[in-house]
Parts: structure tokens; C-alpha cells; sequence
């Protein structure tokens, strides 16, 4: 079966989507939010975060020419960031994790 006809990955996919949308549809308006929405759009960060990650490792541990492909695309898209070759994009979900982190510890003290 491909990976992407998978209804868990197919559904988790979509939740990814719904999230990322609901979060860019915010984004703008962060500063002038409450604390309490604020918090909300942390949240929803959060969440995505995760289930970015979850998909990722996904990805890396299937082996398919169709995820070859789309694993070529992400070093290209990582080069074309600037990222070396062989660049860890968990360092780049631990980078975000810590930022979202000091996000909610600035609005909780």
C-alpha cells in the first residue's frame, strides 16, 4: 500500500493541515491577543510540532520510491534554506520546542 493511502497517514495529514491553517490564520493577530488566546495558539503550535515530528520520523523510517522522492525534495527545500546536506531537521524541531517553550513560560510568570 503507498504510504500516502494509508487512512491513518491520510488522516493525520489532514489534522496537520486544519491546524496549520488555523495557526497562519492567527498569526498576524498574536500581539494583540490575550494572554488566554495567546496560550490557545501556543497550544496549537504545540500540536503541530508534534505531529510534524511524528510524520517526519515516519517518513524517514519508510522506504518506498515514493518517499525517496519526497525525501529528495526535503534536502532540496533544506538546501535551498541554506541547511548542509546532511542537516538534522530534529535539530530543527528541538530549536522550535524551545522557543515554544519560552513562549508559554513569558506569558505564565
Amino acid at each position: 500500500m503507498s504510504f500516502f493511502k494509508s487512512d491513518l497517514i491520510r488522516a493525520e495529514l489532514a489534522e496537520i493541515s486544519v491546524l496549520q491553517e488555523e495557526i497562519y490564520s492567527n498569526i498576524f493577530r498574536f500581539p494583540q491577543m490575550s494572554d488566554n488566546e495567546k496560550l490557545y495558539h501556543i497550544g496549537l503550535l504545540e500540536k503541530l510540532l508534534s505531529k510534524q515530528r511524528v510524520m517526519y520520523t515516519r517518513i524517514q523510517l519508510t522506504d518506498s520510491d515514493e518517499i525517496r522522492e519526497i525525501k529528495e525534495h526535503m534536502k532540496q527545500s533544506a538546501a535551498m534554506m541554506g541547511l548542509p546536506e546532511n542537516f538534522d531537521i530534529n535539530v530543527i524541531f528541538n530549536n522550535m520546542e524551545q522557543h515554544i517553550v519560552k513562549m508559554k513560560s513569558h506569558l505564565t510568570n
